[in-house]
């Protein structure tokens, strides 16, 4: 008998707090539609009291969407060195001025001698290249055409597997070529389309510099980046670079690692390899570059970071101020409402019910701002998309949608705190 009477209590507890759940989901249901009628009701007064959210999630969602589209722009476009490739160089990559003047006046051009030198010491790499650049661009002429500041690069055969270049037609320049300095170029599809556009460029043989090349392969198209096209270079071996354009090159060497996991250790290696070479003492720095696909984006995050500082400020100063029209349209609402708020408390309704019925409103208020805000932030995103470029990623649409409503039951609290608190007797006393 004892353990039933104890056992008694359980199934009236669960009832209690279904009843308790089934009456919160009540006067939540109750509470959406009622702040929804008010909007429909109060047209002009709606826009109004929901234009500071609305623009306040349109700019958030703009920004970060533009944000998002430039960081996959630069990471597709520029940051794009090849798969676990980093860039042994003179300088190290840098937005500081400071730093960039004190590189020119300590570090030394990395040589071919220096490329060989890693070749043949450094161990566990996948693939090892170099490449340099004749500058001022020369001009390239095939027949009576002529092309003007075209690129025209010396590599090693081994970077058409580490940079950005494909094959599209024939062949890269091989080993045999690079040894013996062959008269051989592999040109972009700017060449191709105005030097050949309607013949077959392999074999053919075009004028650098007023040096006969013969064509080997082309390139795949890349496309451009800000504007400027990616495909209007000539690649020859870099020996015969060496041969003619510079008897000592400064060069640029890329290294790719197997794996993510891999590249770091080999990194460090690199450095160690280049300080030995340097002899740089212990407690001095590298006299060289180290860069990574990491090292442009960390750049490129830093200044993106700045702006979006300065756009969270302003949407802070636009949520401030929806959030007050908000905070004073439901307090209007309450003294409008306060005969309606006496006959609900007479009938049973108790304080939770109240407050929690006007802070559901005043969310559900900033919720639809929110969301008129994400339709026209989808829409400006798809206009600045066509002309620049614009991602939206999905953690902005949430971001826009959770702060929008945050701030609608923030400034909610106030004015329902206030309605929860009126004396049933008062306010059935004044007529609507």
């Amino acid at each position: 008998m004892a353990s039933l009477s104890h056992a008694a209590p359980f199934p009236q507890a669960r009832a209690t707090r279904r009843q308790r759940v089934a009456g919160i989901w009540v006067t939540t249901r109750e509470a959406f539609w009622l702040a929804l009628e008010a909007l429909r009701t109060h047209k002009l007064r709606s826009v109004l009291t929901l234009l500071g959210v609305v623009i306040a999630t349109t700019t958030l969602i703009v920004v970060m969407s533009i944000i998002n589209g430039m960081n996959l722009y630069i990471a597709d476009r520029i940051a794009n060195l090849g798969a676990n490739v980093f860039i042994l160089d003179q300088f190290k990559w840098t937005s500081s001025d400071d730093e960039w003047l004190k590189m020119q006046r300590r570090n030394k051009p990395i040589r071919l001698e220096d490329y060989e030198f890693l070749k043949d010491n450094l161990r566990g790499y996948k693939n090892i290249g170099a490449e340099a650049w004749v500058w001022p661009r020369p001009t390239v002429r095939y027949e009576t055409h002529t092309l003007y500041e075209i690129r025209v690069q010396g590599k090693t055969p081994s970077m058409i597997d580490i940079g950005q270049e494909q094959v599209e037609a024939g062949r890269f320049f091989g080993d045999s070529e690079y040894t013996h300095s062959a008269m051989v170029c592999f040109i972009g599809q700017d060449l191709v389309s105005e030097f050949f556009p309607a013949v077959d460029p392999l074999g053919k043989s075009i004028s650098i510099n007023g040096l006969p090349f013969r064509v080997v392969g082309t390139a795949r198209r890349i496309g451009t980046t800000f504007g400027q096209s990616q495909d209007n270079f000539a690649v020859i071996p870099l020996t015969t670079f060496k041969k003619f354009f510079s008897q000592r090159p400064r060069v640029n060497v890329s290294v790719q690692a197997f794996n993510d996991l891999h590249m770091m250790g080999l990194e460090d290696e690199v450095r160690a390899l280049m300080r030995a070479r340097h002899h740089v003492p212990y407690h001095e720095d590298d006299d060289f570059g180290i860069n990574a696909s990491a090292t442009i984006m960390g750049m490129w995050q830093q200044l993106t970071g700045s702006i979006f500082a300065v756009t969270v400020g302003i949407v802070a100063v636009f949520m401030v101020v929806g959030g007050i029209v908000i905070m004073n349209i439901m307090l209007a609402s309450v003294t409008e409402r306060t005969h309606e708020i006496g006959i609900r408390k007479s009938l049973g309704a108790k304080r939770r019910d109240i407050l929690l019925q006007f802070i559901i409103e005043s969310g559900v208020m900033a919720g639809v701002g929110g969301l008129i805000g994400i339709v026209l932030s989808l829409m400006i995103s798809k206009i600045v998309d066509v002309f620049f470029t614009s991602s939206v990623p999905m953690s902005a649409v949430l971001v826009g949608l959770t702060l929008s409503t945050s701030v609608g039951l923030f400034f909610g609290i106030y004015p329902a705190s206030r309605a929860a608190r009126l004396d049933p007797i008062e306010a059935l006393r004044l007529e609507t």
